[in-house]
C-alpha cells in the first residue's frame, strides 16, 4: 500500500464515530496488563489440573513463543500487506495495517486494541485447543508472550535506537520495510523467517539513511 506522503505527525481517522475511533487505540501497558494474568493462570492451571512436569511446560511454552514468530511473519506478509483490489478490502487492509505505514509515528496503534485483540485471541485459543487439547494451556501462554514481545519490540523500534549492537539488524530490517520496500522485511520481533523465506534485506548493501530512520522515530 503506497502513499504519496508519509505523515510524521498526527494519526489516521479510521471511523466517523468517536467511540469506534477510541476502540482503535491503546497503550502497550494496557495489553500487558490484560494478558499477563492470563498467561500466569494458564500455566498454573496446566500444572494444577493436568500435573504436567516443569520441563514439559517449559518446552511447550517455548514452542508457543517460537510459533508466534512464524504467525507474526505470515499475518504481516499475507494479511497486512494483502494486495486488495476491491475498495472494501483495501479499506480493511488500511484499517488493519495501512494506516501504520501512512502514520508510522502513531504510537497508539502499535498494538492491536483490546476488543479485537481479545476476539482474535479467543479464536486462536479455540483452534489451538481443537488441535492439541490440554497442551494448549502451556502452548497458548507462550504464544501470547510472543505477541507481547512483538508489540513491545515494534514500539521500541519506532521509539528508540537499538540498545545493543547485535539488535541493529532487526531495527534496520523494519526501518527498511517502511521506507525502502514494503515487500520485504516482514519480521518485527525476529528476522528468522525473513532469512528462511528470502525476504530479509541484504544489510551489507543497504546504506543507512539516518534521516529517513529518524523520521520513523517518535
Amino acid at each position: 500500500m503506497k502513499f504519496e506522503k508519509i505523515h510524521n505527525k498526527g494519526q489516521a481517522k479510521l471511523f466517523e464515530s468517536q467511540y469506534l475511533e477510541m476502540l482503535t487505540k491503546t497503550h502497550p501497558l494496557v495489553i500487558w496488563g490484560m494478558y499477563m494474568p492470563l498467561i500466569v493462570f494458564f500455566l498454573y492451571y496446566s500444572h494444577a489440573r493436568y500435573f504436567f512436569h516443569a520441563g514439559t511446560m517449559f518446552l511447550v511454552f517455548m514452542a508457543g513463543a517460537i510459533s508466534w514468530t512464524l504467525f507474526e511473519y505470515c499475518i504481516h506478509r499475507f494479511a497486512f500487506h494483502f494486495a486488495a483490489e476491491s475498495p472494501r478490502m483495501r479499506r480493511i487492509v488500511y484499517v488493519l495495517h495501512g494506516n501504520h505505514h501512512e502514520y508510522p509515528r502513531d504510537r497508539e496503534r502499535l498494538f492491536m486494541p483490546p476488543v479485537p485483540s481479545l476476539i482474535l485471541a479467543c479464536i486462536v485459543f479455540s483452534l489451538q485447543y481443537f488441535i492439541m487439547g490440554e497442551y494448549v494451556y502451556m502452548f497458548f501462554p507462550g504464544f501470547l508472550l510472543g505477541y507481547l514481545m512483538y508489540g513491545t519490540m515494534h514500539f521500541a523500534i519506532h521509539a528508540w535506537h537499538p540498545p545493543f549492537k547485535w539488535m541493529k539488524p532487526l531495527w534496520r530490517n523494519h526501518h527498511l520495510h517502511h521506507y525502502k520496500n514494503e515487500e520485504m522485511g516482514f519480521g518485527v520481533s525476529s528476522t528468522l523467517w525473513d532469512l528462511i523465506f528470502g525476504t530479509m534485506f541484504d544489510l551489507r548493501k543497504e546504506k543507512e539513511d539516518k534521516e529517513k530512520v529518524k523520521e520513523l522515530m517518535f
